[in-house]
């Protein structure tokens, strides 16, 4: 009986001290993402930023899904992302974005109202199964809405109709293995790029790289920027080329 309640005492102590570690891995965090729902599509998302080395933390209320995910490596707490305790506990005040992907939409619109309330320069991505609650998510607070089953609707139908526009889109996703890769680089204050023009940069000519759009720091987005177009630091410019090439032009200009 003493070694049953010993082994007990010990497991419940590794519990607690894992507990706690999370809290302060999560604790340091800044700039991240919160995950609110670890299902399908809350683990692929996961998956996806995890490959983009993007910070995050996964929020659920499910003990299985939180266990689930801290075995696959990721920071998560047992929590209602709904209330201001929990995401204030991951650290809402300093994230990036909020991610919700309940199959519940009155959840969603509820961790939407209480994210946008807690942290008014948050950006929030919900999750929608129906299309009459988009615009109440947008009402709530939320940047962008999804909705799958249309999304996936109409990339099907781009299958049929435009199957080589898919490709490409997959290349750029990341979903082929290829050697092309689509990455958007933000100009920093101080880059060599800042105050030249596409011509001048000679991407093409010197890196093997592809300007496919610049969104300008006061949000306007151009697509195949004309040759004259000027960087300005803030502008995120998105590039397509081989990692190598992409690397070494990140480099060369300073951008971090």
């Amino acid at each position: 009986i003493g070694a049953f309640v010993r082994m007990m005492a010990e497991g419940e102590i590794k519990q607690a001290m894992g507990v706690r570690r999370v809290t302060r891995e999560i604790k340091r965090l800044t700039g991240h993402v919160i995950i609110c729902g670890f299902g399908r599509m809350g683990e692929i998302l996961a998956g996806e930023l995890r490959r983009a080395r993007v910070p995050l933390v996964i929020v659920d209320e499910g003990p299985e899904q939180v266990s689930e995910a801290s075995s696959m490596g990721y920071l998560a707490m047992v929590g209602n992302a709904a209330e201001e305790d929990t995401l204030v506990a991951a650290q809402v005040l300093k994230a990036k974005t909020v991610v919700t992907t309940l199959p519940s939409d009155a959840a969603n619109v509820f961790i939407t109202l209480t994210s946008r309330n807690l942290n008014p320069k948050v950006q929030i991505i919900a999750r929608a199964e129906v299309p009459t609650t988009e615009k109440k998510l947008i009402q709530a607070g939320a940047d962008r809405v999804v909705l799958p089953a249309a999304t996936g609707a109409v990339r099907m139908a781009a299958m049929i109709t435009r199957p080589t526009i898919v490709e490409l889109i997959e290349v750029v996703s990341g979903r082929h293995v290829t050697e092309v890769e689509v990455d958007e680089l933000t100009l920093p204050e101080g880059s060599p790029l800042v105050g030249s023009t596409v011509r001048e940069s000679q991407t093409r000519a010197r890196h093997g790289l592809l300007i496919v759009a610049v969104r300008h720091a006061d949000g306007r987005l151009e697509f195949n920027p004309p040759a004259d177009t000027v960087f300005q630091a803030g502008d995120a410019v998105v590039v397509m080329g081989r990692a190598d090439d992409i690397t070494r032009f990140t480099a060369e200009y300073e951008i971090g």
